[in-house]
């Protein structure tokens, strides 16, 4: 038997066509990245399920995964966010009530409510705020949301311009908090 935890994703994922098992070297490397960025967008309940469909999708794909790149993690955040478009309503009704609610907290700045980044987010186009996702709470690099996405880098950067602009313009040049797998109090700079 060959030591798969030693080999690239890439190498990992062409054997399990030959040998589905090989396949759960893939799911124990990357589970923790996609639930946790699944769960920093809609919650610990229903993250378990995009992180577990993100999987599911990905085993039943494997084919289509381009053998040459040796991290499967963008490709799987790719899957994810596809998953989670469907439920940017959920989402964005969860920061809704996180904003109402830190708006009533004393620790919340009065000009800074978790409403209005709700607006602002709502305001750009769903592949701006997809790709801003990708950089600001999954930390993905611009290689790797162009991999994930299946667009060119140079479209990662111009969406990431105009949604910072956008939400520049709805909120000031003041940083806004997204939970980051980073650190959950980092902020992202508009």
């Amino acid at each position: 038997m060959h030591d798969l935890e030693s080999w690239s994703d890439g190498r990992a994922i062409r054997r399990s066509l030959a040998d589905p098992h090989a396949f759960g070297t893939i799911f124990e490397r990357h589970f923790d990245a996609v639930y946790g960025y699944a769960c920093r967008r809609v919650g610990a309940q229903l993250g378990e399920e995009i992180a577990t469909e993100t999987f599911v999708n990905a085993f039943d794909g494997r084919r289509r995964f381009a053998a040459e790149y040796d991290d499967a993690r963008p490709w799987l955040l790719g899957i994810a966010a596809n998953l989670l478009r469907r439920h940017w309503r959920t989402e964005r009704r969860r920061l809704a009530a996180y904003g109402r609610s830190a708006a009533r907290s004393d620790a919340a700045p009065p000009d800074t409510s978790r409403a209005g980044l709700v607006a602002a987010l709502d305001s750009i186009s769903k592949d701006e705020r997809e790709t801003l996702f990708l950089y600001a709470v999954a930390d993905l690099s611009y290689e790797e949301i162009a991999a994930a996405l299946r667009i060119p880098v140079g479209t990662v950067r111009s969406r990431l311009a105009r949604a910072r602009a956008r939400l520049r313009e709805r909120l000031g040049d003041e940083e806004i908090a997204l939970p980051s797998s980073r650190d959950t109090k980092e902020s992202f700079n508009v």
